[in-house]
């Protein structure tokens, strides 16, 4: 395939090292154009003195010099801001922008790089359940291709590769269950961060982490993937499979059904993204059958783990309602990871946002903007 210059936005995070480390296995198919952080200043200067890309991004505006005195001798470009991390990715060279950012702020700059008419490897499903029908109706008129990294969104695209013409049935999307799957709301009153952050399957970020154990995570993808294939949240069912061996389904007309299977490991997902429509050799561990004699399936429990029933509700109802339930449940998270509410409060906080922000039918940017401004003070006031 033909080398690809790739701008990796949020490249210290869990999805972007794993990226670099794909690009690092295939320096003949990639070269690293862009990088940004947040505020991981060390980490991005050592990775932009071993990948050499022409400009580096760290949004935090404080840390400007720091990363500038480290690279200024190595022909490397240095900004800062979170408008440069959105204006980046109009860069003429970069053939591919994998948005790895965590959370909303994900959104503008994913916009930009549509309207920029970058290919888009999208990590950041905080983007298509803020403003779905936004970036897929602009993605269609710019002729951009949004390809999913998301192991589950990514399982189902390549299941239908070569069915494009084949309507869909069902989307089936596998949850592992967290590590709290099976306990009760007694349980769930007292578990702390650490325990949360034990995931059984994934090696994720802490606040991936976290949705997975309350299930949010399952339900920003319900609503991803209602964007993403087109189509009917009817269309869209949840099972949990502990195992995390089949990463999801689909269902055809003809009843029919196709799973991607593997190993759990999040470079695969984003190694296909990355080099799609081609597959590239990979030498990571094999799926052996004889190791996994029991595959189970079972229902997710929606009355213990709210917040998936929250986001079909949300999904349902459209409008700003998701990008309420995304700002709420982020304030929600961080608190949670600092010790200022429990477990459970995390659904709490989004329900009430959802009941006291104003609901806008048809938003336009500007109202996702200020929807999401006005949600996080609230939850911050409920948090106090």
């Amino acid at each position: 395939m033909k080398k690809r210059n790739i701008a990796i936005l949020g490249s210290t995070g869990s999805i972007g090292t794993q990226a670099l480390d794909v690009i690092k296995r295939h320096p003949d198919s990639f070269e690293v154009e862009v990088l940004t952080a947040q505020n991981s200043a060390e980490l991005l200067i050592a990775q932009a003195l071993e990948f050499k890309p022409n400009s580096v991004v760290i949004a935090n505006d404080s840390l400007y010099q720091q990363v500038f005195d480290a690279l200024d001798t190595h022909d490397i470009k240095v900004y800062a801001g979170e408008s440069a991390l959105a204006s980046i990715v109009e860069m003429e060279s970069i053939d591919m922008v994998l948005t790895a950012l965590v959370g909303y702020a994900g959104l503008l700059p994913t916009i930009r790089a549509i309207n920029a008419g970058k290919t888009i490897a999208l990590a950041n499903k905080e983007t298509l359940v803020v403003a779905g029908e936004l970036i897929t109706k602009l993605a269609q008129e710019k002729g951009v291709n949004i390809l999913p990294v998301d192991s589950e969104h990514s399982a189902i695209f390549q299941c239908i590769v070569g069915e494009f013409h084949n309507p869909i049935e069902k989307l089936i999307l596998t949850a592992s269950g967290g590590p709290f799957r099976g306990k009760n709301q007694s349980f769930l009153e007292s578990v702390t961060k650490e325990q949360a952050l034990k995931h059984p399957n994934w090696d994720m970020g802490a606040k991936i982490t976290i949705d997975s154990a309350t299930m949010m995570n399952k339900g920003l993808e319900v609503i991803e993937a209602k964007w993403l294939f087109g189509v009917s949240l009817d269309q869209i069912e949840v099972v949990v499979h502990p195992q995390s061996i089949v990463h999801s389904l689909v269902q055809f007309e003809d009843g029919s059904m196709k799973a991607q299977m593997g190993l759990p490991n999040m470079r695969v997902p984003i190694q296909f993204a990355m080099t799609y429509p081609e597959r590239l050799k990979a030498d990571y561990p094999r799926f052996n059958f004889l190791d996994y004699p029991l595959l189970t399936f079972e229902k997710p429990d929606v009355e213990t783990f709210r917040n998936l029933g929250l986001a079909f509700r949300v999904a349902k109802e459209g409008g700003n309602q998701p990008c309420i339930l995304n700002a709420a449940n982020e304030i929600a998270v961080q608190a949670f990871l600092e010790d200022k509410v429990g477990f459970l409060e995390i659904s709490d906080v989004i329900e009430n946002c959802l009941e006291k922000v104003s609901y806008i039918r048809n938003p336009e940017i500007e109202d996702f903007i200020q929807t999401d401004k006005e949600t996080r003070a609230k939850a911050l006031e409920l948090i106090k």
